[in-house]
């Protein structure tokens, strides 16, 4: 699992536009999947924090906090832009951050409400996605091959390795797959 920055810096340009769709309307807004204790799906709007050190989010005390600190694996969509259809996607697993000074900092920083409730989570970074779908917002017609949608997938095979070393990151980059979406 790569923290954010750890994907930011091996994929600079799509984590930027990542980032530039979840924070879109100014904070970040997104639908957050977690796993209930059924193990069915949970969908709630979040509003994620990406920073240098790292992609977080505040939560309060809530079904998706308990199914975060049950069981940490998460899913991130992007609101949808009101100019197109494209979209983000992050998944990972999230863990509570315990060391305070960190939570402070971050918290200080960031304006988190000191009387609510709320826990600090970071969220890994598994898989990302970007699907861009063209300049009209729309996926384009069938008909129309002129201005087809792409997708940029990045994996991340740290779960088959370990270590960050510049193997790794090589292998990282390799995982980029850029192709376009077939339309129907």
């Amino acid at each position: 699992m790569a923290s954010w920055s750890e994907f930011a810096s091996d994929e600079p340009r799509l984590a930027d536009a990542i980032r530039v769709l979840i924070q879109q309307y100014g904070p970040g807004l997104g639908y957050l999947a977690t796993v209930r204790a059924d193990g069915g799906p949970r969908v709630h709007p979040v509003s994620p924090v990406i920073t240098d050190e790292g992609m977080f989010c505040f939560v309060v005390d809530s079904p998706k906090r308990r199914d975060l600190e049950r069981d940490g694996r998460y899913a991130l969509h992007s609101f949808p832009p009101e100019d197109s259809d494209d979209e983000a996607y992050v998944a990972g697993r999230a863990r509570p951050v315990t060391d305070q000074a960190r939570v402070d900092r971050l918290a200080g920083n960031l304006r988190a409400a000191p009387q609510v409730d709320w826990r600090l989570f970071e969220f890994t970074v598994d898989v990302a996605m970007l699907s861009r779908h063209g300049s009209n917002g729309a996926t384009p017609l069938a008909g129309d091959r002129s201005e087809r949608p792409a997708v940029q997938v990045w994996l991340d095979p740290a779960g088959a390795t370990t270590g960050t070393g510049p193997k790794r990151r090589a292998h990282r980059r390799r995982s980029l797959v850029e192709e376009p979406v077939p339309t129907s």
